[in-house]
């Protein structure tokens, strides 16, 4: 079977991304290589809202169309030629591209911590209708809006930690070179960090490579501290 041209959504314009937007309908990829169930998915998935931007029959279809459109969500069949779901979702959880939905006619245990360790958020089992399918999407929606909201948390963390450290680090070499106290070498920094426009990390990091008197950026007036790269 081959992979169906997707149908752009109603009232869109072209050259328009949908789903960008705010309030925008979820962009859906679907891998089913059963012509009819992928058909009936679409219409469910239409029927509730959505806006399907791609159907493929097979695994790595399904990972081309997900990296190349980037859409909102993915739903996967386990079973299908050229690369399995399971094998498809790994890589697109990898990618951090989309929270992916898995379908199966079988809901054995094994087969349903494969599909978790892959990086799937939701499984549906097969024959489902819309009453089933809904909660399925929306829960791997949810869980997926909630791990890139922690993953952004702990990268926060760690770039403020990061910063703390390599501000700590320059104030030991400007109470060192300049005799400065420590909340001066504080304020020092505070202070290029403005005048200069970068960060207090690049700063810092400017004063422990080259010193406080390092070449940076080229500053009006040429007051206001030292220039650090």
């Amino acid at each position: 079977m081959s992979e169906q041209t997707p149908r752009p959504p109603s009232g869109a314009t072209p050259g328009s991304t949908p789903g960008t937007g705010a309030g925008a309908a979820p962009r859906v990829v679907i891998a089913e290589d059963e012509a009819l169930i992928r058909m009936d998915l679409a219409e469910m998935l239409e029927e509730e809202g959505y806006v399907v931007v791609g159907q493929a029959d097979d695994g790595e279809k399904a990972v081309a169309m997900a990296t190349e459109l980037r859409p909102d969500l993915v739903i996967l069949d386990v079973k299908m030629p050229r690369l399995d779901g399971i094998a498809a979702a790994e890589q697109i959880a990898r990618q951090r591209i989309a929270p992916v939905v898995i379908l199966t006619a079988f809901s054995q245990r094994d087969l349903v911590e494969r599909a978790r360790d892959a990086g799937a958020m939701a499984y549906l089992v097969k024959p489902f209708d819309q009453t089933d399918l809904v909660p399925a999407v929306e829960m791997a929606l949810s869980r997926f809006a909630e791990l890139r909201q922690v993953e952004a948390e702990v990268a926060d963390l760690q770039e403020r930690l990061e910063t703390r450290k390599a501000v700590d680090r320059a104030k030991g070499v400007l109470q060192e070179r300049l005799c400065l106290t420590e909340p001066e070498s504080f304020r020092w920094i505070q202070k290029t960090a403005m005048d200069l426009r970068l960060s207090m990390r690049q700063v810092a990091d400017g004063v422990v490579l080259h010193g406080p008197g390092g070449s940076g950026p080229a500053r009006s007036g040429g007051s206001g501290g030292p220039d650090v790269v």
